[in-house]
């Protein structure tokens, strides 16, 4: 079985006063999700998005609203982000105390949200393992840049975290988000990534549809 490769714009770099507008440019230029970044301001330097953004998001498009949380105490928020329409609830594995971890991981899958876990780039992966083995994860966002700001330039790096949790979970679902353009999603396609977010790359491009096939053409080499 055929991992899908899913190209996710994040709207961080669209234009915040039209992003339903801007949700469905990039729908129709060919995105498969929509990378929604939310941030605190404590949890990373920045102030974004929160819930309410996301349920009036919500009215204007059917896309898959792919929630990257970055955020202090992300259980405050779960039931927010359900109610708002939220098609996927990725929180950091530093936000969460590792003897909650467990339990919290089974109340975000009790609420039919994707279930996604996200790692700074000092964090490593192999303490997912367990949870992994246990089937309570949906997807590993590798970031590769510190989270809380778009622009930042590629982590090749962070790669060595890609490829082992490729070769341990073959089906498994891979993020990376940080710095992807043309040429260096063709290191994450070859690590073993599957999902990529692009912001700047996408938004800002002549044709967003030609960036985002230039984005998927990686995977096919």
């Amino acid at each position: 079985m055929a991992l899908k490769v899913v190209i996710a714009p994040s709207l961080l770099s669209g234009d915040f006063g039209q992003l339903g507008n801007e949700s469905n440019r990039m729908i129709e230029a060919g995105a498969d999700w929509l990378h929604v970044d939310v941030m605190d301001g404590h949890f990373v330097p920045n102030l974004t998005i929160g819930a309410p953004v996301v349920k009036s998001l919500r009215k204007h498009t059917s896309g898959f609203l792919d929630c990257h949380l970055m955020v202090t105490n992300p259980e405050k928020w779960l039931n927010d982000f359900k109610d708002a329409g939220a098609s996927g609830f990725t929180f950091h594995l530093e936000s969460v105390d590792a003897d909650q971890l467990d339990a919290f991981l089974d109340q975000v899958k009790a609420t039919g949200m994707k279930v996604g876990v996200a790692v700074k780039p000092k964090t490593p992966v192999e303490p997912l393992f367990p949870f992994l083995d246990a089937g309570k994860i949906d997807m590993v966002l590798v970031m590769t840049v510190e989270p809380g700001f778009g622009g930042q330039k590629f982590m090749s790096d962070m790669m060595p975290k890609v490829q082992v949790l490729r070769s341990k979970y073959p089906l498994l679902d891979i993020q990376v988000d940080g710095g992807l353009n043309a040429e260096t999603v063709k290191e994450a396609a070859a690590a073993g990534a599957n999902i990529i977010v692009a912001g700047n790359s996408v938004f800002t491009a002549p044709d967003p549809k030609e960036a985002i096939l230039g984005l998927r053409s990686a995977f096919a080499q």
